[in-house]
């Protein structure tokens, strides 16, 4: 057999060209180096094909034997590591698939009865990141428990509350924390979401109009473990909405990593000094040995933006495709596998991290007491002894300007000044000026009162176990 003949042989389409492909278009289009991730996703979808083949008569029970065999060893040479991956042979499913026919013969070559490798790709990708997802949603529980565990010890330290960057009213830390628990909270919620869409097969659409081949498409489905069928042949192989949808969760969870890192690198700086990193999450410097640089969290700020530029070069890659099928889809693959990895390894570190915070409480009062955070409170307490809030408001203004010519609190404002401010200052106000008595005020169902606190954290824990 001629060169030639030897590499039309390899291609699934060879008897149609009179030239092999060139050298360059075979290194442009081959994807194997990147998607044979997908090694397992591929053998078990075309395990549960030719069981169902075998079922509805289409192949013989001989050569389902024999392709359970070959699958058996092509497994057992993928784990050992000892499996040839070639080029030539373009992807993952050529490449398993020619390997089978080299172990089995002929029953290799009827294992594509029925289906197509658009139908078989997108089918590998939904089992392979259902599988990924169902790994993320514990680093999702495991970051959520992190932050309560930080919550827990530190419902009564007061943390100076921004907004616009400049210090607004007290909260306690463990508050500041259970916001980060929320938003990681509705992020395995829309995961969990996203995977419900994501868990339908396409398997049985063929090339894009289905197959005259008498499949049992549910059989599949149940053998897999899909919810069910992409109900149109068309849309099952032109689909990725489901790597849109995800890349979509990955990019808003991205987000929340990046705020909490904004924060915890800001909290660690000298000018905040409100907590500390361990050492083990930070580096030095080549040239200052006085640096302790928080790497960790600002390489995971850093992260969102290559996870962000993934959901968009996703939806680029989309919108311009007619139905069904393009090759542009195999840029799919990248972006998604890349985003899976960074978001797990990301989530993973995180938490570890956020364990390891150390507080340091005294700096966070000191930074309330600058920023006159209990104004708000002096002048709700004038509102409750009715005066017109805007009132309230313009007279605490007023308090604050002279506080801040003198370089004092509110709470440092001798009794007779407060009560010269308005006839309705009693002499319990100074109550109200302190930074514990301002969180405490705050007993509302969500509010930063510790015994609000402590039941939200106890609602987490509940949940989270």
């Amino acid at each position: 057999m001629s060169k030639n003949q030897l590499d039309k042989k390899s291609q699934a389409w060879s008897a149609l060209f009179s030239e092999p492909m060139s050298e360059l278009v075979k290194r442009y289009t081959a994807s194997v180096d990147f998607d044979k991730r997908l090694w397992q996703a591929d053998i078990d979808g075309s395990l549960a094909h030719a069981a169902m083949l075998a079922a509805q008569g289409v192949i013989g029970t001989d050569d389902l034997a024999a392709i359970e065999r070959g699958m058996a060893q092509i497994r057992a040479d993928i784990e050992a590591g000892t499996f040839e991956w070639k080029l030539d042979l373009e992807d993952v499913h050529l490449n398993i698939e020619a390997r089978l026919t080299q172990l089995v013969g002929d029953a290799g070559k009827r294992l594509h009865t029925g289906r197509s490798r658009n139908d078989q790709v997108a089918t590998d990708v939904r089992l392979w990141l259902r599988g990924e997802i169902d790994a993320l949603l514990p680093l999702l529980a495991q970051m959520q428990r992190a932050l309560v565990s930080v919550a827990e010890k530190n419902t009564e330290t007061i943390l100076p509350g921004f907004t616009h960057m400049q210090v607004a009213q007290p909260v306690s830390f463990a508050h500041h924390m259970l916001a980060y628990v929320e938003m990681f909270a509705r992020d395995a919620e829309r995961l969990a979401d996203v995977r419900k869409r994501v868990n339908r097969l396409p398997l049985g659409a063929a090339a894009l109009a289905g197959t005259s081949y008498p499949l049992d498409r549910e059989r599949v489905a149940r053998t897999l473990g899909f919810d069910g069928v992409c109900q149109n042949s068309l849309d099952a192989v032109s689909d990725r909405d489901f790597a849109i949808e995800f890349s979509a969760f990955a990019s808003i969870t991205m987000m929340h990593v990046s705020r909490l890192a904004e924060e915890l690198v800001l909290w660690m700086s000298q000018n905040f000094a409100f907590i500390d990193l361990a050492d083990r999450y930070c580096t030095g410097s080549s040239i200052m040995p006085q640096k302790r640089n928080p790497d960790v969290a600002e390489l995971a700020r850093g992260k969102s933006g290559r996870v962000f530029g993934h959901l968009m070069a996703l939806l680029t890659l989309m919108k311009g495709q007619p139905l069904t099928y393009n090759k542009d889809n195999q840029e799919d693959k990248e972006p998604l596998f890349d985003t899976v990895d960074t978001v797990r390894d990301t989530l993973r570190i995180m938490a570890e991290m956020v364990e390891g915070i150390v507080v340091k409480p005294e700096a966070m009062e000191r930074a309330a007491l600058r920023g006159y955070a209990t104004a708000t409170d002096l002048a709700d307490y004038l509102a409750k002894r009715g005066v017109p809030f805007r009132d309230a408001h313009e007279v605490v203004a007023h308090a604050v300007k002279t506080c801040l010519q003198r370089g004092i609190d509110l709470a440092e404002l001798p009794l007779d000044e407060l009560k010269a401010l308005n006839a309705a200052v009693g002499d319990d106000v100074q109550q109200v000026l302190t930074l514990r008595g301002s969180l405490e005020a705050r007993n509302v169902l969500g509010g930063t009162a510790p015994v609000q606190v402590r039941a939200q954290i106890a609602r987490h824990l509940e949940r989270l176990k």
